[in-house]
């Protein structure tokens, strides 16, 4: 007799959820990774326009350039706070997710777990049945001797 699990498509789900936990991970990683990205050219460029500003303001100079490079300058310090507040969202959610994983993980060694006592306890029946039966065709063989 072969052992079947009554509760097999519950750990099925379960796995599957998993899984799907995985993949929902991967991808707020992979944003978080993207925003990170992000944020450094952003601050790269800010630090470009910061050096040429210092380098043109050694120099011969209008005005109205200063302004715009400082305009730039303040636009990118808008910017990287904007990723700044869009990044902490972003690994916000791959916190979730990770919790979320967690939880799927725990609920699917739960389901497995009860799956293995129950192929134990079927293999001990199966064990006993057969000892019983190998006990049986002794006693026989035993009587048709005497």
């Amino acid at each position: 007799m072969r052992f079947r699990y009554a509760f097999q498509k519950i750990v099925d789900l379960k796995s599957n959820e998993k899984t799907q936990a995985e993949w929902m991970l991967s991808q707020a990683m992979v944003k978080v990774r993207e925003e990170e990205v992000t944020l450094s050219r952003l601050q790269q460029a800010k630090e470009e326009q910061e050096l040429e500003l210092h380098r043109a303001s050694t120099g011969t100079i209008t005005i109205s350039e200063i302004m715009m490079r400082q305009s730039f300058v303040q636009h990118f310090e808008k910017q990287i706070h904007l990723k700044s507040k869009e990044l902490e969202q972003a690994r916000s959610v791959a916190r979730l997710k990770q919790e979320d994983l967690n939880g799927k993980m725990l609920q699917e060694k739960v389901w497995t777990k009860a799956k293995d006592r129950a192929y134990e306890r079927f293999s001990a029946q199966m064990l006993k049945r057969e000892q019983g039966e190998l006990d049986e065709m002794a006693t026989n063989r035993y009587r048709k001797l005497s």
